[in-house]
């Protein structure tokens, strides 16, 4: 088997989805590839059954947002070819006024609670998700508490006028 390197996964990914991938990069020697939504059940399904590739693990599925200058939100997808301890991020992100996305359930079972997780603090839909309701947070909490969208001080506040808090 010969070693998976971060050319090689970008190159068999661009052969395969070509303009569906919009951006790669590699922070701190971690590939990070960003793609457009429409197409990420169908990269998640080729990058694990791929025999090349071989991402059979997810670690994780988070949720973020950017709120300047777009108020967008995203999904990161964190996935381990164990057998050769190659680590890959895709990233995928979606404006605020629709954020659906599809699940990544049919292809990896543990995406399940991470899914509801990230439902659950950024309000994100994971269409197809067998099971999408609050799993941390209360049930009838009205807002999703990691989105950027409230100030995160009051500003009527008066009890802190010290010049030691800057002001």
């Amino acid at each position: 088997m010969a070693e998976l390197t971060h050319p090689r996964i970008t190159e068999k990914l661009k052969e395969k989805f070509g303009e569906v991938i919009l951006n790669v990069e590699e922070p701190y020697n971690f590939l990070t590839i960003t793609v457009k939504r429409e197409k990420i059940l169908d990269i998640l399904k080729f990058i694990s059954t791929d025999s090349e590739l071989g991402f059979t693990f997810l670690t994780d599925i988070t949720g973020i947002h950017y709120p300047d200058p777009k108020d967008e939100l995203g999904v990161i997808y964190h996935l381990h070819n164990m057998p050769q301890n190659v680590r890959l991020r895709l990233k995928t992100f979606f404006p605020k006024t629709d954020p659906q996305i599809d699940s990544a359930t049919p292809v990896f079972s543990g995406a399940n609670w991470m899914e509801r997780e990230t439902y659950d603090f950024f309000g994100i839909i994971f269409k197809g998700h067998p099971n999408l309701k609050r799993i941390l947070n209360v049930d009838d909490l009205d807002y999703f508490p990691m989105r950027k969208e409230y100030a995160l001080e009051d500003p009527t506040r008066t009890d802190k006028k010290d010049p030691m808090f800057g002001r």
